[in-house]
């Protein structure tokens, strides 16, 4: 049975983007997405190197409280990157008990951290998808997306196998914005032949977009510290809040 645009036989997501493309909201959404849906244990790794501010570390304590793994680096080290996670990473890989998400760092460069887990990466049990946002700067074309995508799999030495569209421009986001969005990811995803594996949209907007693809509703979980104020709930992170729709 599909579930997000997952397999039966899927263990792990992979989630890579140019900076800025919202890859880290989505995998923290995702993640408590098929917390709320699967029977497996769901597991997810902070592999992103780039962005100091958006990781999915920040968000350790609304994950935890409905049982997801979260793989980060522990006690002094929490703020440390790799190799320090390397070991565990690969373990997630490894694992066919559970289903793991992990979260790489914007284009090639945060991407060559996959090129120490390619032993570990088995193809059609782990899915490398990248994150199209018409909005990033030479990602607005389809060449400039398959150029992209290109660089990362130079980087990493692994193939993208989906495409999951997350057009936004944070609070200036509209409907017709992600439309576009998702009209760049199917073409690209034609001329590349990677599906769109998923639509990721704002729950606040998701009404108003029409997607021939799942849609993954989101909730802003993700906040740079100068916009952070004691009004962002974190921890309203129940199963409930989180469901799949398909239009």
């Amino acid at each position: 049975m599909e579930r997000l645009g997952l397999s039966a036989a899927t263990r792990a997501v992979i989630l890579v983007g140019d900076y800025g493309s919202g890859k880290t909201e989505i995998a923290v959404n995702l993640a408590l997405q098929l917390a709320a849906t699967q029977a497996y244990p769901i597991a997810i790794a902070d592999l992103d190197l780039v962005n100091p501010y958006f990781r999915c570390r920040e968000a350790v304590e609304p994950l935890e409280r409905v049982g997801i793994r979260v793989v980060i680096p522990q006690g002094g080290h929490r703020f440390a990157d790799l190799p320090i996670l390397l070991p565990q990473v690969k373990g997630l890989l490894q694992n066919d008990d559970q289903l793991a998400v992990l979260d790489v760092g914007g284009d090639e460069v945060g991407s060559r951290v996959l090129a120490g887990l390619v032993k570990a990466y088995r193809q059609g049990v782990h899915e490398l998808w990248f994150v199209v946002n018409a909005n990033r700067p030479f990602n607005d074309t389809v060449q400039g997306c398959a150029a992209t995508i290109s660089r990362i799999e130079g980087a990493s030495g692994l193939r993208v196998t989906g495409l999951v569209p997350n057009t936004h421009l944070m609070q200036e986001t509209t409907a017709e914005m992600v439309g576009e969005g998702i009209v760049l990811a199917d073409q690209v995803a034609e001329r590349l032949s990677v599906p769109v594996r998923m639509v990721a949209v704002m729950e606040s907007m998701a009404d108003a977009v029409r997607a021939h693809h799942p849609v993954l509703r989101m909730r802003r979980l993700m906040v740079p510290p100068w916009l952070r104020r004691d009004t962002v709930q974190l921890g309203r992170t129940g199963p409930e809040a989180f469901r799949l729709r398909s239009t």
